[in-house]
């Protein structure tokens, strides 16, 4: 039997690419794949409420809905009957999803015009009985003195891009038990500008299952987006337990591997930041196994901050070259697994800063650090990648700088003994690490706060690391995976 999903995806197909880019931009909409949206609609737990109200804000042409409603026709919920709010801004959209919601029976359609969260907003912060939401959210940054920004501001939501808003909005108009499943980019799982949406979900729902894409373009490959996404079922006021997280390559979910995780996996009772994890297997990694292992950076008397010197924030104390009167400035591109090169005259950065009463404040004394990128891309085989700046490269400046997209270990603001430093850059460098990181973390991003999460051999047994790479001109992968296994506790 054709399903109203499949002539619902033919609309997609031939709608979609009419759609200008810039229009696109605009309302930051990207339509649902049948396969996500029928993946999202079975998340949903079996329900044998007399009454499904569900929601699907910026439903676009309505794959969702349909996909929800498809498995409500097949048997695959009790309901007997449903009453579907669907919230679309774009007239052209919303001429088919009126057509496609007539085509179900014992469905009562409310579809509303306008903006979901001016119109939201403008309701308060309130439970709309929603006993169901499903929705693939329009990505884009929101501005922070616009109208979106004031209308979230007005209801308590603090948050910086529209697919969080509608997220946040739909949690808070669930009933008690209401089920909210949404297709997202990862990018809210950590950082700090997502941490106010963070406490927000967290305190009013449960997340229960989560599922990620190896692959970070194919859940919406008919757009070619470049987002790694994440779909998420979170339960209104439902007391949080163990998570699901399903993996699959792409969105033919052909090759679904499944594990349960303990929450503290998924956010770390410690962290400040709740930054939300994704583990993909549930085996203990190396790091963990190792006895020698279980140390905290604070038992070390280490710290590590993000690089204080951002860029944009100071551009005009920044120069191409060092100049009378200017420091090192130190971005990524000046470090390497083998050490440190400044300057580098053509980087396509800044290589110096002047020194001034404006610039004072962010600048450290020079010498030994280890240093850890913040950032990598899905593609490349490391997420951790750890170097140590050896101030030989700087001559005689007694202060440096470093730029903001890297994590910087020292103690109290200073450099480190140089054998600790070194031993340090050796440890983070070795596969264990790697493969725990990218377990546990599954983002791209390396934060100061995962690494502060994180646990290393003792401080002798660093400074022994460190001084094994100082006798070694050449250091291989394969020497430093060793040496790891040599640690005793």
């Amino acid at each position: 039997m054709l399903q109203q999903l499949d002539h619902v995806d033919n609309v997609r197909r031939t709608v979609a690419p009419g759609i200008a880019q810039k229009h696109k931009a605009e309302f930051g909409q990207f339509m649902t794949p049948s396969s996500v949206a029928r993946f999202m609609a079975s998340l949903f737990p079996p329900s044998t409420l007399p009454t499904c109200r569900l929601l699907d804000a910026g439903a676009g042409v309505g794959a969702l809905s349909c996909a929800f409603l498809d498995r409500w026709v097949a048997g695959g919920f009790a309901f007997d009957a449903v009453e579907a709010t669907a919230y679309e801004i774009d007239d052209t959209l919303r001429a088919h999803l009126v057509q496609h919601l007539a085509g179900y029976s014992r469905v009562t359609a409310n579809i509303i015009a306008g903006d979901y969260i001016e119109l939201a907003a403008a309701e308060g912060l309130q439970d709309r009985g929603y006993t169901h939401a499903i929705l693939n959210p329009p990505y884009k940054k929101i501005n922070s003195q616009s109208a979106h920004r004031l209308a979230l501001r007005s209801v308590g939501i603090e948050t910086v891009n529209l697919y969080s808003a509608f997220v946040a909005l739909a949690v808070a108009m669930a009933a008690p038990g209401g089920q909210v499943v949404a297709i997202i980019p990862r990018s809210f799982c950590n950082g700090p500008y997502y941490r106010p949406f963070r406490d927000f979900i967290l305190e009013r729902a449960a997340i229960r299952h989560m599922h990620l894409f190896d692959s970070r373009n194919k859940a919406f490959k008919d757009d070619e987006v470049l987002q790694e996404n994440i779909i998420i079922r979170l339960e209104r006021g439902g007391q949080q337990g163990p998570v699901t997280v399903t993996t699959s390559t792409d969105d033919s979910f052909s090759d679904i591997a499944t594990n349960e995780h303990p929450f503290e996996r998924i956010v770390f009772p410690d962290d400040s930041e709740r930054f939300i994890h994704v583990p993909t297997t549930t085996e203990k990694s190396t790091i963990e196994l190792s006895p020698a292992v279980r140390y905290t950076l604070a038992d070390l008397g280490i710290k590590v901050s993000t690089g204080p010197v951002v860029d944009f924030r100071l551009k005009e104390h920044l120069r191409d070259m060092p100049e009378a009167g200017t420091v090192p400035l130190i971005y990524p591109g000046h470090l390497s697994m083998t050490g440190t090169v400044w300057p580098v005259p053509g980087l396509k950065k800044p290589n110096a800063i002047l020194r001034n009463d404006a610039t004072e404040k962010w600048l450290y004394p020079n010498g030994f650090y280890c240093v850890v990128r913040r950032f990598s891309s899905k593609e490349e085989k490391r997420r951790v990648v750890a170097s140590v700046v050896d101030p030989a490269a700087f001559g005689d400046h007694s202060v440096l700088g470093f730029e903001n997209h890297m994590n910087l270990f020292h103690e109290n603001k200073r450099g480190l003994p140089e054998l600790l430093a070194r031993g340090l850059g050796v440890f983070l460098n070795t596969t264990a690490v790697d493969e725990s990181f990218r377990r546990f973390n599954g983002h791209t991003q390396v934060n100061a706060t995962d690494l502060k999460l994180m646990k290393y051999p003792s401080r002798d047994a660093l400074i022994q690391l460190g001084e094994w790479a100082k006798r070694h001109s050449e250091i291989t992968q394969e020497m430093i995976d060793e040496q790891l296994g040599k640690l005793s506790a």
